[in-house]
């Protein structure tokens, strides 16, 4: 097979599932809003069922309504048979997740579901009779007109419109809840979102006594055995009232030394930034990154409200946990 033919195989399949998705828009309506609002005001969890290839897709579904706060829990059909059913309760909706709408596993838990008195959500394949149309409370339409498999066996756009009714749901629930990118924040700590919505200054800055510091009237040498002990790379120059009126780099002394190779009789005051940019404590780390992105710096002092240093944040320490 030439790469032009490659190509072009590829591109029907994307074609094809684009087409399966844009068909399905106008089938949003009514019975999507009440599937929405029956489980926006479910007490218990999503419990999703699928085999096979809709398992995969339970199991996505399952992992989005998790983390934009629908909570939600898989199961597989063939454990329910076999004990599993026991973590589904009356306060619980089933979403059940079906091409043919005969699936056997499935139909064998239906009466369970039933007995137990929960709502049933499908999405469906065939939206037409079938044991899992019969016992549904709502029926979602997730037909398509072809598959992508050239042998139109393999689910393939079948799955890919299951699985965007599934996002679908999870995205209104989200917006219906007020759910914020803080809320989402809150269960990815772990991730680069969470850690940009959540992680603040005082939580990763260097405090306390490893903060460089020297008054302004002590000599350069001075200053400069500070930085080197601390180890950051600056330091921060104070008033007799312990303020912050300015700031010493090893960039500064750099510029310094290209300048004037005599400084032995320099002050601190003679060197130093007078106008250090400064961030407050509470400061999201991420905005602490950003601003000495756009001042292409690489510490921050971090001062309290009477403008006593009280810390140093360094992008390094930015970058290293993954906000960079």
């Amino acid at each position: 097979m030439t790469d032009s033919r490659i190509i072009e195989h590829g591109r029907e399949v994307v074609r094809i599932e684009a087409e399966a998705l844009a068909s399905m828009t106008e089938r949003i309506g009514e019975d999507f809003a009440r599937a929405v609002e029956i489980i926006y005001e479910c007490s218990g969890r999503v419990i999703v069922a699928g085999i096979g290839k809709s398992g995969l897709i339970a199991r996505k579904i399952v992992a989005t309504m998790n983390s934009t706060g629908t909570p939600a829990i898989y199961l597989h059909p063939s454990d329910a048979i076999h004990g599993d059913l026991g973590m589904v309760r009356s306060e619980d909706v089933v979403l059940l997740i079906s091409k043919s709408g005969v699936t056997d596993e499935l139909k064998l838990i239906l009466p369970i579901f039933s007995r137990i008195g929960v709502k049933i959500i499908s999405i469906l394949g065939n939206s037409g009779a079938s044991s899992l149309a019969d016992h549904s409370d709502i029926i979602l339409d997730a037909s398509v007109r072809e598959e992508a498999c050239p042998h139109n066996l393999a689910p393939t756009a079948s799955t890919t419109a299951a699985l965007a009714l599934g996002d679908a749901l999870a995205v209104a629930l989200l917006k219906k809840r007020d759910f914020t990118a803080e809320d989402f924040a809150l269960f990815h700590p772990g991730g680069s979102l969470g850690k940009r919505l959540l992680l603040r200054v005082n939580e990763i800055m260097t405090a306390g006594d490893e903060v460089p510091r020297v008054h302004q009237a002590v000599p350069l040498k001075d200053a400069i055995l500070e930085i080197t002990s601390k180890r950051l790379g600056a330091t921060c120059v104070v008033d007799d009232a312990g303020k912050l009126v300015g700031m010493i780099t090893d960039g500064d002394l750099r510029r310094l030394l290209e300048r004037d190779t005599d400084m032995k009789n320099l002050l601190a005051v003679d060197v130093m930034n007078a106008r250090p940019k400064t961030i407050l404590s509470s400061t999201l780390a991420a905005s602490a990154l950003e601003l000495m992105e756009e001042h292409k710096i690489t510490q921050l002092i971090v001062t309290d409200e009477a403008r006593i240093p009280i810390g140093i944040v360094h992008m390094h320490d930015l970058v290293q946990l993954g906000l960079g």
